[in-house]
């Protein structure tokens, strides 16, 4: 049992570090509109009034084209981790990142909020822009922190897991004594349930921070469908196996401690 345990943990550490490290945690499709075409793009772009030529040259002259609806636009591929969003690039080959701190609404809410202020303050006056300040200060400091107590509580979440794996490691192959055994296995059996209870919070809350994301942040992200990645399930299946190893660690720590007696 306590191979078994130590197994389990590895792989909950192993699986916590790659969906952390990644950025499939949340995968789909954006609508963009197409790019004009030209001498280097030729296809899913928009042909103006059916001359490529005659976009290029006649600036002043109006352009039309025949596709409508959802002909005007492309889905593209995006994929998003914890700390980079990547979308395939429309004019080139391969893939354009940024940061996902950066996509979150705050900066949209920072920009608006700045420009609302302005206006509120000629029609209405200090005392109400002092109140819309300090309520989205609050609203943005609400979600900043959660997307920031969502990065701590992962870390945290890989520190204890560590532990609890040195702490097995050494219940299972230098432990002296019987009493020194227990010791270590409790404590082995403690860290490992607090990190589970950690990594359970961590992936609630940036579930939470993503679907806020989706529904209040930039315009030229906000996605068209989503789904959840492999590097969703492979932080759930990191969770799955924590909590079996620390049932498993405390399963033989009670059995030892009934043997003992």
């Amino acid at each position: 049992r306590a191979l078994l345990a130590v197994s389990l943990n590895l792989m909950a550490l192993l699986f916590s570090t790659t969906a952390f490290i990644t950025t499939h945690w949340c995968e789909g499709t954006q609508r963009v509109p197409k790019p004009s075409c030209g001498k280097e793009k030729k296809t899913n772009c928009l042909n103006y009034s059916g001359n490529e030529t005659a976009n290029e040259t006649n600036q002043n002259v109006v352009h039309y084209s025949w596709e409508t609806g959802d002909d005007r636009f492309l889905f593209r591929y995006f994929h998003t981790g914890i700390w980079y969003s990547c979308e395939e690039n429309i004019n080139a080959a391969g893939e354009k990142c940024r940061s996902f701190i950066d996509l979150a609404p705050a900066s949209e809410k920072e920009t608006k909020i700045g420009r609302n202020f302005m206006s509120m303050e000629k029609l209405v006056g200090k005392l109400v822009t002092l109140q819309l300040f300090l309520s989205g200060v609050g609203n943005l400091v609400q979600h900043v922190s959660v997307l920031w107590l969502s990065v701590v509580s992962e870390v945290l979440y890989i520190m204890l897991l560590v532990v609890g794996f040195s702490l097995m490691c050494l219940e299972l192959f230098h432990s002296s004594s019987v009493i020194d055994g227990l010791k270590l296995n409790a404590f082995a059996a403690v860290f490992t349930v607090l990190s589970g209870l950690l990594g359970m919070v961590a992936h609630m809350m940036y579930t939470q921070v993503f679907q806020v994301t989706v529904s209040l942040g930039p315009e030229d992200w906000r996605p068209h469908s989503w789904d959840y990645g492999w590097s969703f399930c492979l932080a759930w299946g990191s969770f799955t196996c924590c909590m079996a190893a620390s049932v498993t660690t405390l399963n033989s720590y009670t059995k030892t401690v009934i043997e003992f007696r």
